[in-house]
């Protein structure tokens, strides 16, 4: 007997399972009156998602067109997503039911289709682009992430232009109010004053050059290693009429030779690094600053210090953040201090994060449509996927952000620091 499509998800999925599936077999199975219809176009879709079980199998049968997906926002799948964290438990079927599934298959359902164009290569074989973390290497992963189109992103990230955490100062403020108040935030945290010099790595669209720059008279050089990133920095300082103080390029960090630096921020870099290179990094940035120079690190961080940091395979490391990885806060305080960093002050925004995925998701689905005309839609779903997802790791403590502050204190022991903090907690 062959199965239909229906029946071996009925295998997988326990009945009463709140979604409902249809096939191009004309079978179904889950609940036939679910607000979500998960819809399986043709064979293919059965591929991907027999060759790679779990997420990734789904994702590519997703972005391919191959599923679609009923009752859910293609820009903000929040809903759907939390219905299958909570209400959704498929499982491996049975040792007396595989070969049956697998007869069904068939040989040719068990041959993995081509990729879609939308994910990167698997690990080992990135590494034709050198090894992980060589400068090549991170080059061509964030390229990938982020010379996606300046367009996409104005539409994705309204007019801040800033791809990082937010602090929101109320929960009912804007995602504007709330970007302007986070960067606000870091240079209060580096006590930054007019007449000092700043560098800001991985500085994105230069948002907080230009913030720096303009609300608090200093001198700032940001640095990117995306083009698309650099071009549209260099032409907003311009607009501002700040180039005489402001200056974003696209270089990676490690190239900048200046130093004396009164105050370094890194905002949302550390993730792309590696773990194992913490040390050389944040040892780079010491030597930028001078003695009583404060540095900012704000990254994503893990909910422990256990985790080896790399995440291969899945589908943040394939379709989003090719090679990124993740530590604890507490890792990183570790090392800062092990290069010589006094860390004076550390803080957790990891409900401020889901509450800005939530609006960079609203900001996708309002313009979904010009979204989808910039970069088409397979990317597009790609990033309702993985923003909306986001959100749920961080509203379920899985992922957290963490701002960390630390100063290179000289060898009087003065660390040019106010008795207790001057920002608000």
């Amino acid at each position: 007997m062959t199965l239909t499509i229906g029946q071996m998800l009925d295998r997988v999925f326990d009945p009463g399972t709140p979604v409902r599936f249809t096939a191009y077999d004309g079978s179904s199975a889950g609940d036939p009156d679910s607000r979500f219809t998960i819809h399986l176009a043709n064979e293919r879709a059965v591929r991907y998602i027999a060759t790679a079980p779990g997420e990734l199998g789904l994702a590519r049968a997703y972005v391919a067109g191959d599923l679609s997906i009923e009752g859910a926002d293609p820009g903000d799948p929040y809903d759907l997503l939390r219905t299958f964290r909570d209400e959704v438990e498929p499982h491996v079927p049975k040792v007396n039911e595989l070969p049956e599934i697998l007869k069904s298959l068939g040989l040719k359902g068990l041959r993995p289709p081509e990729l879609p164009p939308q994910e990167t290569p698997a690990p080992w074989r990135r590494m034709v682009h050198g090894l992980r973390h060589s400068k090549a290497r991170d080059a061509d992963a964030i390229h990938h992430h982020y010379d996606v189109s300046n367009r996409f992103y104005e539409i994705l990230l309204g007019p801040s232009m800033t791809y990082t955490c937010a602090c929101y100062p109320s929960v009912d403020a804007t995602l504007e109010e709330a970007q302007a108040n986070k960067y606000d935030l870091v240079c209060r945290k580096l006590g930054l004053q007019p007449g000092m010099r700043l560098l800001d790595v991985g500085c994105g669209w230069g948002g907080m050059v230009r913030h720096a720059v303009k609300h608090y008279g200093v001198t700032a050089l940001g640095v990117t290693l995306s083009d698309q990133q650099a071009r549209w920095a260099a032409k907003a300082i311009a607009e501002d009429g700040i180039s005489e103080r402001a200056e974003v390029r696209h270089l990676d960090y490690r190239d900048v030779t200046e130093t004396g630096f009164d105050a370094v921020s890194s905002i949302g870099l550390t993730e792309h690094i590696g773990v194992r290179n913490y040390p050389g990094y944040f040892r780079f940035l010491k030597a930028r600053l001078r003695e009583g120079g404060r540095l900012l690190n704000h990254c994503i961080t893990r909910t422990d210090n256990k985790h080896p940091g790399i995440t291969r395979g899945g589908f943040i490391d394939r379709y989003v953040f090719p090679d990124g990885e993740l530590t604890g806060s507490g890792s990183i305080i570790t090392v800062m201090q092990d290069v010589g960093f006094e860390v004076r002050h550390a803080e957790n925004l990891r409900e401020h994060y889901a509450m800005t995925t939530r609006d960079w998701c609203r900001n996708l689905s309002a313009s979904w449509d010009e979204a989808v005309a910039e970069v088409g839609p397979g990317t597009a779903k790609v990033w309702g996927l993985y923003l909306a997802g986001s959100r749920l790791s961080f509203e379920e403590n899985s992922i957290q952000l963490h701002q960390v502050l630390g100063v290179k204190v000289g060898a009087d022991g003065d660390a040019h620091m106010p008795i207790r903090p001057t920002w608000a907690s």
